[in-house]
């Protein structure tokens, strides 16, 4: 938004340098993106009466004028056919400077014409961008004056960024009460009296049928003369970077401008009624707005109507095109409301139709001042347009909008801010905001001004106090780190180590949804007792949160196999949900769990020959979870689980509790899923793991001495478990014991029915010297016989 300095020093009297300002401007939250002082670069540019307008001869997009600026009569030629004679517009002769890229002006010829000089454009003289024509100045001005003074190009321009919640700033008088709050000036907004007529019939009507959309909304009628605005109006439109029409809808822009109060001048004569109806649209209704397109409204779209209810303008975004005032136009309706600045977002938004109304009602306006905003556009149609006013304007207000008062604690203030401050401090950085605060107990209430629509809570009056007092006197202080330790809690680090043990063992992680289909959760054999049910599911298959981890990941096995990816090896780290029990509570339990998920084949060659994944790649992952995690011991017990193969699945034991189940998926899951197997899973309750008792970690060092490795087989029972013979195998063979190792299960005919053979890798090694022959075969026969008597085994030759 681009503010001069000479319009904010009509109600503050400003006179830091300019680097102040800028200062203080960004310290208020007003971000200053530049400063431009177009007088600095501007001289030897005078004003030139138009005398002719006559055609190039050899250009069809030419003119030559013919202008005379104080020293007889001169010939330019110009690519804007903006004037007529009569007109006075800024000319620079050769030896005049203008801002870059221009520079010094020579005289040149453009298609066979000499042309001494150039008549200038606003974006020539470095006001603004406008570049759709010629400048035109007062006609009251003597041609060869000055333009630096005629349109005070001494001026200092700030374009400031402003941020969404401080719709107050979007105006002069909005960038000059921070101002003057700042520099500790008086502030002064004169309060607008026009003059009136009796004569003027303000026989028109006002009819709200949507308050929740326009809870005001007033209406004045005036007799006007249409024609051009005198030079200080048009001059400072430029300066803020908006291009000259016409006296009336200038004032409306102007008022915009200076006091943040949108305005629309409807042709009173093309009014049917006359008056004004607001409504919503109806539904394929369509209108024409005013940059000439033809747009399909919805029933949410607020509608500024006649009396007979034809819309004549997109209420808050822009006018139609069949009242707009025109060179004809004698009398106007000016309309001034308040109206929901939601509403107006979204309109906008979706007609993607922005407009300088749009952008400042949908920050919210000042719905106080809609009536005083209005007699200042009439005391300035008076002066500029020889206005004859109505009495009164019609001010239908049905909710009356009032801003709710805040607590304001002083000690909060200096908590959050880390200042010191007292009480009156805090009331004397706030007052000159028009926040008034009054006393209430050991706090303030604090009541924000009708135009500060994003002050609602406590925190934003402390950043008011913060910008008032000023960044500088809040101290620089170091966060009292003594007794703090920066460390994760115990939690924390054993499920970062889960994920770092799973991925060193060659899983990758995967994120599934935990929505999923009842029937899935069946299927795994997840309980299903305490679902809890979404309300409004994406997809109405998928309507349960997941009580187990393995449905979904099962589905992404299943989604990568369709894809061509045969095999893969993931998990997946957390929650899900069960319902209350009883009357515990209305929110759910989400424990941590982890899954693991194994399909298709290891590739190992050319090591050795690929394989399909075994339950046994799953016993690996989770032993070194165990591992990671640092479990004192870790055991799987067979057993039938659920959606798991029968013989071929169990559970996962530590010090007698059951973390979670392991094993390879029953056939009747995976042709469900349209999965070919074997695939292996398992999942473990991560609460449990983390509960699970640790191992002391201690230093010893390792063994310089070599390792003897022994390899049993056993004939068993079938309902003999592997990790009971490896128990009684570590136990036996003593502290000498590196490892204890499963490798191989075997079953056949030959060995009987309900028997299978397990084979067994021992390595041993003692610290201080090397096992004799002697050592380890009595190490060998104590473990043989051992597991003979524990378990009825049969040593396989």
């Amino acid at each position: 938004m681009r503010i001069p300095l000479s319009w904010i020093r009509d109600f503050t009297p400003v006179d830091a340098p300019v680097e102040e300002i800028v200062d203080a401007l960004n310290q208020l939250g007003l971000e200053v993106e530049s400063v431009e002082q177009p007088g600095q670069d501007v001289s030897g540019v005078l004003a030139a009466r138009v005398l002719e307008v006559l055609p190039h001869p050899e250009a069809d997009r030419l003119v030559l004028v013919d202008i005379e600026a104080g020293s007889g009569t001169t010939r330019v030629v110009c690519g804007a056919k903006n004037f007529v004679a009569g007109d006075v517009v800024p000319y620079a002769p050769p030896g005049a400077r203008l801002p870059e890229p221009f520079g010094l002006i020579e005289a040149k010829k453009l298609r066979g014409v000499l042309s001494p000089g150039m008549l200038l454009a606003p974006d020539e003289l470095g006001l603004g961008e406008d570049h759709a024509g010629i400048l035109h100045l007062d006609p009251a001005v003597e041609p060869g004056s000055d333009v630096r003074e005629v349109l005070g190009l001494d001026d200092v321009i700030f374009d400031l960024d402003i941020t969404p919640n401080r719709p107050d700033a979007m105006c002069v008088t909005g960038v000059a009460r921070e101002l003057a709050a700042h520099f500790r000036l008086p502030f002064d907004v004169p309060e607008p009296k026009p003059a009136t007529s009796k004569a003027v019939a303000a026989d028109v009507s006002v009819v709200i049928e949507a308050p929740d959309g326009c809870p005001r909304y007033t209406a004045w009628v005036a007799q006007v003369a249409l024609g051009p605005s005198p030079g200080w109006l048009a001059q400072r439109l430029v300066k803020a970077g908006m291009r000259p029409i016409s006296n009336v809808v200038d004032v409306t822009n102007y008022v915009m401008l200076e006091r943040n109060q949108p305005l629309h001048a409807f042709d009173l004569d093309r009014l049917a009624g006359p008056g004004i109806v607001v409504r919503r649209a109806v539904a394929g209704e369509r209108m024409t707005t005013l940059d000439d397109v033809d747009r399909e409204l919805a029933p949410e779209d607020l509608l500024i109507c006649d009396a007979q209810r034809v819309p004549q303008g997109l209420a808050g975004v822009m006018g139609g095109s069949t009242s707009e005032v025109s060179d004809a136009t004698t009398a106007i309706l000016l309309e001034a409301a308040y109206f929901e600045r939601m509403g107006i977002a979204r309109t906008s938004r979706r007609l993607k139709l922005r407009s300088e109304a749009s952008a400042r009602f949908e920050r919210g306006m000042d719905p106080e001042a809609v009536a005083r905003h209005s007699a200042r556009a009439m005391e300035l149609l008076v002066e500029v347009a020889g206005a004859k006013v109505a009495p009164a304007p019609i001010d239908e207000h049905p909710q009356p909008v009032t801003p709710a008062p805040i607590r304001l604690r002083p000690s909060r203030v200096n908590a959050v801010l880390g200042t010191d401050l007292t009480d009156r401090e805090v009331v004397d950085a706030l007052e000159p905001l028009g926040i008034a605060t009054a006393p209430s107990g050991d706090a303030l209430t604090a009541t924000p001004p009708s135009w500060r629509p994003d002050l609602e809570r406590e925190i934003d009056l402390v950043e008011e106090v913060g910008r008032r007092i000023g960044f500088e006197r809040i101290g620089r202080t170091l966060p009292d780190t003594k007794g703090q330790i920066g460390a994760l809690t115990d939690r924390q680090r054993v499920r970062r180590r889960v994920a770092d043990a799973l991925v060193g063992a060659g899983l990758s992680e995967a994120v599934t949804v935990p929505l999923v289909a009842e029937a899935d959760l069946e299927r795994a054999g997840a309980p299903l007792d305490r679902l809890v049910r979404a309300a409004n599911p994406l997809r109405a298959e998928e309507s349960v949160m997941r009580t187990r981890i393995l449905p979904g990941l099962l589905r992404t096995v299943a989604y990568n196999r369709s894809h061509g990816l045969t095999d893969v090896a993931l998990f997946e780290i957390g929650h899900v949900f069960l319902a209350p029990v009883g009357n515990d509570g209305v929110l759910p339990d989400e424990p941590e769990h982890v899954a693991v998920a194994f399909a298709g084949q290891v590739r190992r060659r050319p090591v050795e020959d690929d394989r399909m994944v075994d339950v046994f790649d799953a016993v690996d992952a989770i032993s070194a979870v165990a591992d990671g995690a640092g479990l004192r011991e870790l055991r799987f017990e067979p057993g039938v689980r659920p959606g798991l193969h029968p013989g071929r699945s169990g559970a996962v034991v530590a010090d007698g509790r059951e973390l979670g189940v392991l094993g390879e998926v029953d056939d009747e899951v995976l042709a469900e899923l349209g999965l070919e197997g074997p695939v292996v899973v398992a999942e473990l309750v991560l609460d449990e793991i983390a509960a699970a008792p640790r191992r002391v970690r201690s230093f010893q060092p390792p063994s310089r001495y070599p390792a003897s490795a022994i390899d049993l087989a056993f004939v068993v029972d079938d309902s003999i478990g592997a990790g009971a013979v490896a128990d009684t195998l570590t136990l036996t063979a003593g502290p000498l014991t590196e490892d204890v190792r499963l490798f191989d299960v075997f079953r056949a005919d030959a060995l009987g029915a309900g028997r299978k053979s397990l084979a067994f890798g021992l390595r041993l090694r003692a610290p201080d010297h090397t096992l004799t022959d002697q050592e380890v075969a009595e190490i060998r026969g104590r473990c043989i016989d051992a597991v003979s008597k524990t378990h009825g085994a049969e040593l396989r030759g």
